[in-house]
């Protein structure tokens, strides 16, 4: 009663400084922000020995004090800069050669708020705080290159000498056969078709891949093996003749019903005669010192999880077993040299034994048996090592299913190849993200700085079709991308190969038509499933809007062979279909040159924003706004609406524009380009 009337006697500017004096400070946690960036730790990619500066953003005089916490030491940091709505604090460490692990922690009054990489939080997770590998570095041309992925047997034929031929040789129980119509739609059963795409065929259209803006070639596996996708090896050490250059082409096909590949004459000459081996050896250096040439770098396929059964050191087929120059494989003999390569089930069954362990139980891909062979481990390293040295000098390796590859494998590789180039690149097939993936029994360590530059990024691809199918809005898309940018270190970040397509999922267009889940129907029904003509448009529109984002993004835009041309298609077989040259989709191939244009203004951090059908995003010059909707749509967004690495600066604090239905709008300082 006393104070309620001595208050009432107060005058109104008194109550108000009461007020103030008597509330309790609120701390802000929106407005704490720290990442792995160069805006918050200098050098973000430090070496053993230097001083590292880390910095945290705080709302503007709303901490007493800030910590930041090293291996649970607690650093007091100093604020050095102040802003209009943000001051920034920084500490200084010293980091050598054990791997650093860090979290802040900041005070005001009695409440305490830490920081991490999933953000502000009460409780702390040491899981998610932030780390230093030092020496951890990735190439920087593979940061932000534009890639293109190629599947060779469907590019380009540019040599028909070497085509596969009817009959040449039995696989998986069927003669091969040469596709006669290049625009033949791939059959269900269509590992044993062939195309006749070849290097030389690719070596023909650099010019376009060139003007597409494409600064690295990925290839599907390029070595000797009896398949079209060539996942399944036969010989690691030499360009398969098919893809390269057959010099001495004697030998018969088989006959009608004979499946005995010792028949096979014609196929066994083109690739065991090592004159037919090492031409094709040496056009693949000559066609890697053209691709040098224009400045563009090569990526290969390193399929070291399994083999073919087909393969010399196997040698299942016996089409190795009377070459002259070969070992007797471990199918055919017990004291094969290889046999250590290999896990058998039955030490008994010799000659021809055929009780081995296969890749999920496929006998046709014999798993290699690296926990009980050095030997195994030493070639395989030897041939990852062959291609990126002299003469052949590729640029580096994408790993086929790297989860099943076991630790200890890649960081011997990845050691191998950085002790010959330093700036190969190494990257993992990872269909999740790499920093949560448990694989083998454990947490893999991927992205801990001593395996993997990066991965193929296929949670970006999910969220966008996610966004653009309507299954979360723009803030879910915005949430998303924004955990990836926190979740994986900076360095491996910026070299995420972003796709949308790729060989083993729908053709992007497909997908974005609105196709059924490819688990959700049979091969038969996937080979009948055709979309609407209505619904092609509509997959067409949002596949150039989303495309807008995926090379606005920071990262690796990688184009699957033929989706800038308009190719369509469900999952494998069907997402192989050929290049459509002469039927290209003009229109679509002169957007993705003007993206791979828009592309080199793409620098710097990047913060993301959302809102219903509307998604934007924020780079020092670039602004990227996609509207997913069939209708138009007016999208405006404040400064304060985005999150990422960097503040989103805006004229007069915000943007606003009209989008049409399914568009997208860049805008490079000042300039407007709509898709």
């Amino acid at each position: 009663m006393r104070i309620t009337g001595e208050m009432g006697n107060l005058a109104a500017w008194e109550k108000r400084l009461f007020y103030m004096c008597s509330a309790r400070p609120t701390l802000h946690p929106r407005a704490l922000f720290s990442d792995v960036t160069s805006d918050y730790r200098s050098p973000a990619e430090p070496v053993p020995g230097d001083e590292v500066t880390i910095r945290l953003r705080t709302g503007r005089y709303n901490v007493d004090k800030a910590y930041l916490v090293v291996d649970n030491v607690e650093h007091v940091m100093t604020r050095v800069r102040s802003e209009s709505m943000f001051d920034y604090y920084e500490a200084k460490i010293n980091v050598g050669t054990d791997k650093i692990y860090y979290y802040f922690k900041v005070e005001l009054g009695r409440t305490v708020c830490y920081y991490n990489q999933i953000g502000a939080i009460k409780d702390l997770n040491p899981y998610y705080n932030f780390q230093i590998t030092p020496g951890f570095k990735t190439p920087e041309w593979a940061k932000g290159a534009v890639m293109y992925q190629i599947f060779v047997d469907r590019f380009y034929n540019g040599d028909k000498s070497n085509d596969v031929l009817d009959d040449e040789y039995n696989y998986i129980g069927e003669h091969v056969c040469q596709v006669k119509d290049w625009n033949k739609y791939p059959a269900q059963m269509g590992i044993r078709e062939f195309y006749g795409g070849d290097l030389k065929g690719v070596l023909d259209k650099l010019d376009y891949l060139e003007g597409l803006g494409i600064e690295v070639i990925y290839f599907n596996p390029l070595f000797v093996s009896p398949s079209n996708h060539k996942y399944d090896i036969q010989d690691y050490d030499y360009i398969d003749p098919h893809f390269g250059v057959i010099v001495d082409d004697e030998g018969e096909v088989l006959k009608e019903g004979d499946t005995d590949n010792t028949h096979a004459t014609r196929y066994i000459n083109r690739v065991t005669r090592k004159s037919n081996l090492e031409a094709s050896n040496e056009f693949f250096v000559q066609f890697v010192e053209e691709v040098h040439r224009r400045g563009m770098k090569v990526i290969l396929d390193g399929v070291f999880n399994h083999c073919g059964s087909f393969n010399k050191w196997l040698d299942r087929e016996r089409i190795y077993e009377a070459g002259k120059g070969y070992e007797p494989g471990a199918y055919v003999a017990q004291d094969s040299p290889y046999h250590t390569f290999f896990k058998f089930y039955n030490e008994h069954n010799w000659p021809y034994n055929e009780f081995y362990d296969g890749w999920w139980g496929h006998d046709t891909l014999p798993k290699l048996n690296y926990e009980g062979s050095e030997k195994l481990m030493e070639d395989i390293m030897r041939i990852g090592a062959k291609w990126v040295s002299p003469p052949f000098n590729a640029d580096g390796w994408r790993l086929d299913v790297a989860d099943e590859l076991p630790d200890g494998f890649i960081e011997f590789l990845r050691k191998r190849l950085k002790s010959i180039d330093p700036d190969g690149v190494l990257l993992g097939e990872v269909w999740e993200e790499a920093t949560n993936k448990h694989s083998m029994g454990g947490r893999r360590k991927y992205v801990d700085g001593h395996e993997l530059d990066s991965v193929m990024d296929y949670p970006f691809r999910r969220l966008l079709m996610d966004f653009f199918l309507g299954r979360i809005d723009g803030e879910g898309l915005a949430r998303g991308l924004l955990r990836l940018m926190e979740n994986y270190p900076p360095q491996f970040y910026e070299s995420l190969l972003n796709l949308m397509g790729s060989h083993d999922v729908v053709r992007a267009i497909t997908a974005l038509a609105g196709a059924p889940d490819r688990d959700s129907l049979t091969r038969e029904q996937q080979a009948a499933y055709s979309p609407t003509i209505e619904q092609l448009k509509a997959g067409r529109k949002r596949f150039m809007a989303a495309a807008a984002v995926q090379y606005m993004m920071p990262g690796a835009p990688c184009l699957y062979y033929g989706d800038e041309a308009g190719l369509t298609g469900m999952a494998d077989p069907f997402n192989r279909g050929t290049y459509p040259w002469g039927q290209e989709d003009t229109e679509l191939i002169a957007y993705f040159q003007k993206l791979g244009e828009l592309h080199k203004r793409a620098k710097g951090g990047c913060a993301f924003a959302g809102r219903g059908d509307v998604f934007t995003l924020y780079r020092p010059e670039v602004i990227c706004m996609v509207n997913r909707s069939c209708e138009p749509v007016t999208a405006c967004f404040a400064d304060k609406d985005f999150c990422g690495n960097i503040r989103a600066e805006l004229e007069n604090g915000c943007i606003e524009r009209e989008l049409p239905p399914y568009g997208a709008a860049i805008l490079i300082k000042g300039q407007e380009e709509r898709a």
